[in-house]
């Protein structure tokens, strides 16, 4: 999907029922695309070296003696496709694995193919390095309401209305309402009342 205004998941109204709809959801929960270039992507590197092929009436044979390197490099690439598309979770392996077989295939294989199954390849294992799964949609969950009683629900309320009251400003206000009481001073034993000059 290329518009940024389109359901990224368009089938999460319900179940898909029909067969493309199943085949689109199976689809999208996997490096699809990745996957089927690496499948597609071993068939010439596979093809080339077994081919004879013939131009008018002259037969030309591509075998080498890294046929059996071409078969490997083939085989490969083709069940890291299918790798990706059953087991999505290696898919950064998959598309590595399948970028490094692609440029090995240059000197095994015929310049990989003749190029198609080089650059097919390497297309496959970008596509399978960039494939990232979608987000699944988030579903709002309601937060559950805690019972308050009505006169704690009314306190609170007064006290959210009430402005904020500075500390400095009550102090001042008790200082002067309130007078200070007199400290009354405890009377002095003999032992206490003693002349300061006979202190030494």
């Amino acid at each position: 999907m290329s518009s940024a205004t389109v359901n990224a998941w368009p089938e999460a109204d319900g179940e898909p029922t029909g067969l493309r709809a199943r085949f689109r959801a199976w689809r999208r929960s996997r490096p699809f695309w990745g996957g089927l270039l690496a499948m597609i992507a071993g068939l010439p590197i596979l093809y080339f070296p077994y081919a004879h092929l013939s131009f008018n009436g002259m037969t030309v044979a591509m075998s080498t003696t890294a046929g059996a390197g071409s078969m490997l490099i083939g085989l490969l690439m083709m069940a890291l496709g299918l790798t990706a598309w059953f087991q999505p979770l290696v898919r950064v392996f998959c598309g590595v694995a399948t970028t490094i077989l692609a440029l090995i295939s240059i000197p095994v294989s015929n310049l990989g193919g003749f190029g198609l199954g080089l650059i097919t390849g390497l297309i496959a294992g970008g596509l399978l390095c960039a494939w990232a799964p979608l987000k699944p949609e988030a579903v709002p969950v309601e937060a559950p309401v805690a019972e308050v009683p009505e006169a704690d629900a009314q306190l609170a309320a007064i006290m959210a209305a009430a402005p904020p009251v500075e500390q400095t400003a009550v102090e001042q206000t008790v200082e002067q309402t309130v007078p200070r009481p007199a400290v009354e001073q405890a009377p002095q034993t003999a032992a206490q009342a003693v002349d300061p000059g006979e202190q030494k």
